[in-house]
């Protein structure tokens, strides 16, 4: 993965700041909303492209679950995440410890290693007492 290092513009800034504010894991429509209230000139494709900067330097974690849209998340401590896979909507975990998996198998052992991700799927409180 490169990175661009570049200047902290001030729609770059207003983006981490909001995206810093919520738990949520927003989409890029969810940010451009909550953005365009303190930013209204600004563009949906400047979100995106911003977006995409600040996971490229790593300033945010872009989430690219299998089969659903790309959300984002301010918290660059170690954790991982659970998607309820009725309503979509993902919850952090507890940092989980990857060193005991066991990545010793010639498949594996064909790749370098870049980052393990572990991804949980379940369903939420909310939705479980709606059925």
């Amino acid at each position: 993965m490169r990175t661009t290092q570049s200047r902290m513009t001030r729609q770059r800034k207003v983006i981490l700041e909001e995206l810093g504010k919520v738990y949520t894991h927003p989409t890029a429509d969810e940010i451009y909303t909550m953005v365009k209230e303190k930013l209204p000139n600004i563009s949906l494709g400047t979100v995106y492209r911003n977006l995409d900067l600040l996971a490229e330097n790593n300033q945010v974690l872009k989430l690219e679950t299998a089969g659903n849209i790309r959300r984002y998340d301010a918290n660059m401590n170690p954790h991982s995440h659970i998607r309820c896979v009725s309503c979509g909507k993902i919850f952090d975990v507890p940092y989980i410890d990857t060193s005991k998996l066991n990545l010793n198998s010639e498949c594996l052992n064909a790749f370098r290693h870049i980052n393990i991700r572990v991804e949980l799927d379940g369903v939420c409180t909310e939705c479980s007492q709606k059925k």
